[in-house]
């Protein structure tokens, strides 16, 4: 939640810190420490509060198969845990619940702001299973989607994407949309992030075949590549100098 310079950054095969803050496996367990002071967020006193805690990520089975997002294979998702227990314990403030979760990774050789204009993602259990879907937009006007259905194992399959459902757009005005199953609408249940460029929130929906709640997000690399937005990050991602 801080960026920092390159020399506190730090990793390995099985860990990455950065600052006071670290991802380390642990087994099979994927342990998330971290230590952070958050930006000022309206209605909560405009002063900076701490932030001190540590997730325990349990995968229910780990995915091994990485999908590539343009042609030239210079950014690729892995979908790392389709499913997943987690365990979250927060000592600043005193908080604490366990639930289900996901864990995936993107990784590029590149800014993803020179390669993408927009994308949509949304991951919702079913049963014992997982679907993903994948929308986005590239720079250089093609289109790709996935639609994923994670086994108990982890094991992918693919199914033809849902019709398109719109959804109503962010407070920054910013548009989003989602898939759903074939007559049935999607229903958004509440906003967890809004900002210029991104949003991330929950759905109620319905997917091969089951009613189910989703998670969903829309990133704007268009908009996070102008001068304006770049402008304001400062003001919600605070910046060290050392």
């Amino acid at each position: 939640m801080t960026e920092r310079p390159k020399g506190q950054v730090w990793r390995d095969a099985e860990s990455l810190s950065i600052g006071p803050s670290s991802v380390r496996w642990d087994g099979d367990d994927l342990v998330i420490r971290f230590d952070e002071i958050t930006a000022p967020v309206p209605p909560m006193p405009m002063i900076p509060q701490g932030l001190r805690g540590v997730v325990r990520v349990k995968p229910r089975a780990i995915n091994t198969i990485a999908f590539p997002l343009d042609a030239q294979g210079k950014h690729v998702w892995r979908p790392i845990a389709p499913r997943a227990r987690i365990e979250v314990t927060l000592d600043d403030p005193a908080l604490s619940w366990t639930g289900e979760g996901y864990l995936d990774t993107n990784a590029g050789t590149e800014p993803l702001e020179d390669a993408f204009e927009v994308w949509d993602w949304s991951r919702a259990h079913v049963k014992d299973d997982s679907a993903v879907l994948y929308d986005l937009k590239r720079k250089d006007g093609s289109a790709l989607s996935l639609a994923l259905r994670f086994d108990r194992h982890g094991v992918p399959e693919t199914f033809a994407p849902p019709p398109h459902v719109p959804l109503p757009p962010t407070l920054w005005r910013m548009p989003r949309h989602t898939r759903a199953d074939e007559g049935h609408r999607a229903t958004l249940q509440r906003t967890w992030e809004d900002t210029p460029f991104y949003s991330r929130s929950t759905l109620s929906t319905h997917l091969l075949g089951e009613p189910c709640q989703a998670v969903h997000e829309s990133l704007s690399l268009g908009r996070l590549r102008s001068p304006f937005v770049r402008a304001m990050l400062p003001f919600r991602m605070p910046r060290s100098l050392r």
